[in-house]
């Protein structure tokens, strides 16, 4: 069904909008759908009538089986040439029951009565939808407060967030800043620990000045001086050395001298160095346990100053440079006086016809194990010759001064005569009973001007190496006595060995055969190869010097850690 309206003035638009929202509400269009009907037909007409002219209004119910109403407005045909070229308007709604249309309500049925009800309706739909707008508005007031107070706590929460991120950062910063230096403190650490053990691996204070700086550059210092006093140096008296290393000799205190203060702990700051003005240096005094002034450690920083906990290292470190020096220094002076003492109480040899004598002592050069090791020579009353080689245990003063009194107490008892083993059973006895902490060994070998023999008695010492004049070479390995001291009883029985002329008897301590990977049988058996090796004619002729060439293989690998002791007694051909 379709209805027309033809309109040229401002009622008939009236009318016609009336008479629309009237079908509209027959046809049971939902208010809102008619007022947005209405209301855009409406305003339509009154932009058709502002350009003037005859418009045409049809309302279509249902058309081609659909249930919708379907306004259009286009310029009435023929009535307005210009107005035909504007495109029709069109707007549909949709239309429950197109069939409930009344008849006779087309556009001529319209009566005041039924326009006062039109619009009477159409005032109605209108404030229905004004009320559901109005609801509307208060429930999209409501949504927009909620949604208000849910971005006011999406803000909160990003606030939280942010606060909550911010602090994480700070402590993974805190966290890593506390990693590096607990790493920084262990590097620290392990750097005085291996610096410790290289410092006090050597008893030799140059060896110790001479890798202070093998320690230090590059890490923690660019350069190192080391400044050590002597005992003639007057520290008073004005050096090339810097005033700051002045001052720390003087006063014990590090000193930092630099254009710009240190802030290092325990150092004090001082102006710059006229030596160097352009360069920081710390200047640490190297001390003794006794707080006795040994040097100065100079230093020049790695970069362009030092950090303060490197410092407090540095200062470590030369405390623990000043004991390991004081070591090294009281090691020596007392090696020294170990190594004089043995060499005062050794016996000068005496000159016997027919037999050679040569005997050479060298010092262990590595620790302190001077004195202990020990030879002799002396006549008896009947003319005989006693040679004795001989070890104390132990070493340093204590070992020198128990070998003088073994050596005297030796003498004594030789003076009322009786063979080696007898000799080495009043020395087991006499250490027994008067020095029982105190062990030995010895090897007495007795020579007779008047008789080609030898008598020789061991106890717990290497035994002796006898080279006949052809070059044979025999051990004298005779079953020996126990150490001297030890605590049981023992009767040390004599050896006898018939000597031809030309023969050569070598007494030795365990310095010269032993070593500590290969024991001391391969020594001796050394020994005894290089004996037999050695010219007779050079034994007759030079036995100091084949000595020294005796030694000088047996030693080539030794680094000496032990007293050597070497006796040679050779019978002239």
């Amino acid at each position: 069904m379709t209805y027309v309206w033809r309109i040229e003035t401002v009622t008939e638009a009236a009318r016609a909008r009336i008479a629309v929202a009237r079908l509209a509400a027959e046809c049971a269009v939902p208010t809102v759908e008619r007022t947005r009907l209405a209301t855009a037909l409406g305003g339509h007409l009154r932009q058709c009538l502002a350009k003037g002219g005859t418009w045409e209004l049809r309302l279509e119910a249902s058309p081609a089986g659909e249930a919708v109403l379907r306004a259009v407005v286009s310029p009435s045909p023929g009535a307005n040439a210009d107005a035909s070229v504007d495109t029709p308007w069109t707007l549909t709604v949709p239309c429950p029951e197109p069939g409930r249309i009344a008849a006779g309500a087309g556009p001529e049925s319209e009566d005041p009565a039924g326009l006062a009800e039109a619009l009477l309706g159409a005032d109605e739909d209108t404030a229905v939808v004004l009320e559901m707008l109005a609801e509307k508005e208060e429930l999209v007031a409501f949504h927009r407060e909620e949604l208000h107070q849910t971005n006011q706590g999406v803000l909160a929460l990003h606030a939280e967030l942010d606060a909550a991120g911010r602090a994480q950062r700070e402590a993974f910063a805190a966290e890593r800043r506390a990693r590096e230096e607990a790493e920084n403190a262990r590097r620290r650490l392990r750097f005085l620990a291996d610096a410790s053990a290289a410092l006090n691996a050597s008893l030799n204070h140059d060896e110790i000045v001479r890798r202070l700086p093998e320690l230090l550059v590059p890490r923690y210092a660019d350069g190192v001086d080391v400044w050590l006093f002597d005992e003639e140096d007057d520290r008073h008296r004005p050096t090339a050395h810097p005033g700051a290393a002045v001052l720390a000799a003087r006063t014990g205190r590090p000193q930092y001298a630099a254009d710009h203060p240190g802030g290092l702990p325990g150092v004090d700051d001082r102006p710059p160095s006229a030596l160097d003005p352009a360069r920081p240096l710390l200047c640490i005094p190297l001390l003794t346990p006794r707080r006795a002034p040994l040097g100065v450690l100079t230093l020049w920083p790695p970069g362009e100053r030092w950090d303060p906990d490197d410092a407090v290292t540095l200062i470590e470190l030369a405390r623990r440079a000043g004991i390991a020096m004081d070591n090294a220094r009281r090691f020596e002076h007392n090696r020294d006086i170990a190594e004089t003492l043995q060499r005062a109480l050794l016996t000068e040899l005496p000159t016997t016809p027919g037999l050679s004598l040569a005997a050479r002592y060298l010092p262990a050069t590595h620790g302190l194990n001077v004195g202990g090791d020990w030879y002799d020579a002396f006549r008896q009353r009947d003319g005989s010759l006693i040679t004795v080689i001989g070890d104390v245990t132990g070493h340093g003063l204590h070992a020198a001064v128990m070998m003088s009194q073994l050596r005297t107490a030796l003498r004594a008892y030789a003076v009322d005569g009786g063979g080696p083993g007898r000799l080495l059973t009043r020395l087991h006895d006499y250490l027994r009973h008067l020095q029982p902490d105190l062990f030995a060994t010895a090897v007495i070998a007795r020579f007779h001007p008047d008789e080609p023999t030898l008598t020789w008695a061991a106890a717990g010492h290497p035994p002796p190496v006898l080279r006949l004049p052809d070059g044979r070479v025999r051990v004298l390995d005779a079953k020996p006595g126990a150490m001297l001291g030890i605590p049981l009883r023992q009767e040390i029985a004599d050896h006898t060995e018939r000597l031809t002329p030309g023969a050569t008897l070598a007494l030795y301590t365990d310095g010269l055969v032993e070593r500590r990977a290969r024991g001391i049988d391969p020594g001796i058996e050394r020994l005894a190869g290089v004996l037999g090796a050695y010219g007779s004619d050079a034994l007759d002729t030079d036995l100091e010097r084949s000595a020294d060439g005796i030694l000088r293989p047996l030693l080539s690998d030794s680094e000496r850690e032990d007293d050597v002791c070497l006796l040679l007694c050779h019978l002239h051909g």
